[in-house]
Parts: C-alpha cells; sequence; structure tokens
C-alpha cells in the first residue's frame, strides 16, 4: 500500500526525486532520520510542557539545518532539467510550482520556530547574574 502511495504521489505531483532521489536528496534523507526525527519528540515534550528555554538552541540548530536542506531542494526543483530524469518531472512552470507548494511547508514552519527562538522574549531573554 506505502509503495503504491509513493507510485501515484510521485506521478501525480510529478516528484521524480521520491522515486530516484539524487545522492545529496539521499544524503538529507538520512539526516532527517537521524538527526531531525529525534529531536520530534524531545521538541515536542519541550513546547507541550512550556517554559522549557534549553530547547532554544537545539530547535535553532534544528530549524537551520532543515531550512538549509529545503532552500537547495527549493533551488532543485525550480531550476533542475528534469527532462533527462528516468521518472516524469516537472516540465512546465506550473508543475514546478504545484511541487514547490508541497515542500514549501517545511521551510516555512523551520523558519517559524527559528524566529520564535531568535525573538520570542520567552526564549531570548538574558538572565542575569547575581552579583555575590
Amino acid at each position: 500500500k506505502l509503495t503504491e502511495l509513493l507510485q501515484w504521489y510521485a506521478a501525480t505531483f510529478k516528484d521524480p526525486m521520491m522515486l530516484q532521489p539524487p545522492e545529496w536528496f539521499k544524503a538529507f534523507i538520512y539526516c532527517e532520520a537521524f538527526l531531525q526525527m529525534p529531536f520530534f519528540p524531545v521538541a515536542a515534550y519541550a513546547f507541550l510542557k512550556g517554559g522549557c528555554k534549553w530547547i532554544r538552541t537545539p530547535a535553532i540548530i534544528y530549524s537551520t539545518h532543515v531550512a538549509t536542506t529545503l532552500f537547495a531542494i527549493l533551488a532543485h526543483i525550480l531550476f533542475h532539467d528534469f527532462s533527462k530524469s528516468e521518472h516524469l518531472g516537472p516540465q512546465t512552470q506550473r508543475e514546478r510550482l504545484i511541487l514547490l507548494s508541497i515542500y514549501v511547508p517545511y521551510l516555512l514552519i523551520p523558519l517559524l520556530i527559528l524566529f520564535t527562538m531568535l525573538y520570542n522574549p520567552h526564549y531570548n531573554h538574558v538572565e542575569k547574574r547575581k552579583r555575590k
């Protein structure tokens, strides 16, 4: 069933990276599996509990890493010549924008986390040290 879903997605949205990922995309998949996925339960705990200022640094690292990988993926979608791909890729600007719209939320959410960690006074507040 999952293979059929993947085939349907790749054909419908013309995303050959899911069926035949370039080497750099495979590296991003491994980063997601071994770095990003373990972060999710930790972040969920910190954000649901609230008041966990220790999540600031891991969240900044996570969000900048994900945003950086997404810039490469979005550039690939916009500028790569998919005519040489074994699997059908986007051929028109409209098809590229549709595929882009699927990936953009994966950029926006980490950027929201990053800006929250950098500019929200709760996470950005520097504690004053007590004088002896």
